[in-house]
């Protein structure tokens, strides 16, 4: 089994031509799952535009933006309570540290 200097570039004209076949099919198919995520995209743009515009014209756009601000003036007093029942946490482990100190 001799092989001569032809066949090693066939052997390599092929893996070249292989490389070569397989770089346009991944490009291919990186193309297409590109164009497919985008369609999905600006469908997805359109039916919240849709939606978005049927509240508008029934008036649930005006319901939710009153609900939504009531969920922040809620979160915004959730945030004041963990506030100070942090700073009243802190306090308490203070003493206790000064009391562990005394002793």
């Amino acid at each position: 089994m001799i092989k001569t200097m032809g066949q090693y570039r066939d052997s390599a004209s092929s893996s070249f031509a292989s490389l070569i076949s397989g770089a346009i099919l991944g490009a291919a198919g990186l193309a297409w799952w590109l164009l497919s995520e985008a369609e999905r995209r600006q469908e997805g743009r359109k039916q919240k535009a849709m939606l978005y515009a049927s509240r508008i014209q029934d008036g649930s756009e005006a319901l939710e933006t009153s609900i939504s601000s009531n969920e922040n003036k809620s979160s915004e007093k959730l945030e004041q309570r963990v506030e100070q029942l942090n700073a009243a946490i802190a306090d308490v482990r203070k003493q206790l540290e000064d009391l562990g100190e005394q002793n």
